[in-house]
């Protein structure tokens, strides 16, 4: 699912060379992609992130805990930190740089339907060396040195109470980019739930009951 018809002519065309994989529909945005799931049930998604009306973050999130059995194969043009931890939140089984090679694309969409995971390159590579900065916050460092000003600033709205959307209108920036921080440092704290976040808050200081 592309907003781009250059793309999703691109990716149609390549993927009808493919003998063992068919495409049966396409979609412009998030919403639409969601319509098409519930009438035709696909075993995969490949979807896009920046989309208009529905993002492809949302979208992954409806598809992933509506319909558990159809599983969504990320394909963007945004492969940083941020990024990457947000597609696996949203519950997506793989992540594609659209920098990658043609071979990845059928590759990924292969795995996933065998019931794999599938990164590119260069996400493992970030995913791996954020296990590595953790290790390392482990061994006696203090996580919370390791949260940039904007994290930190963040982390704090969020836990006085204030909604995503809320804090988005506040620093004057998108919902994803909230999303994205917000994933970011409860990865560097290795906190997993918003109430373990809070609780330490409360340890730390940084709100008081």
């Amino acid at each position: 699912m592309d907003d781009h018809t250059i793309v999703r002519d691109g990716i149609y065309s390549l993927l009808g060379l493919t003998p063992d994989i068919e495409v049966v529909a396409e979609a412009a945005n998030g919403r639409e992609a969601l319509e098409m799931v519930k009438k035709l049930m696909p075993d995969i998604v490949l979807m896009d992130i920046a989309m208009p009306i529905m993002d492809g973050l949302e979208a992954t999130r409806r598809i992933t805990k509506e319909f558990p059995g159809v599983k969504v194969l990320v394909l963007t043009q945004y492969d940083d930190r941020e990024c990457a931890f947000s597609v696996i939140e949203a519950g997506a089984c793989g992540f594609i740089s659209k920098k990658a090679a043609s071979s990845e694309l059928t590759s990924g969409i292969r795995s996933i339907y065998r019931g794999d995971s599938f990164l590119s390159p260069s996400v493992a590579k970030i995913l791996v060396e954020d296990y590595q900065q953790r290790a390392s916050t482990r061994k006696g460092h203090d996580p919370y040195e390791q949260l940039t000003d904007r994290e930190r600033e963040i982390f704090k709205l969020l836990v006085e109470g204030y909604s995503i959307q809320e804090i988005a209108d506040m620093l004057v920036i998108s919902r994803k980019t909230v999303e994205g921080h917000k994933t970011s440092f409860m990865s560097k704290l290795d906190i997993h739930s918003r109430i373990d976040l809070v609780k330490y808050a409360l340890r730390k200081g940084i709100i008081e009951i």
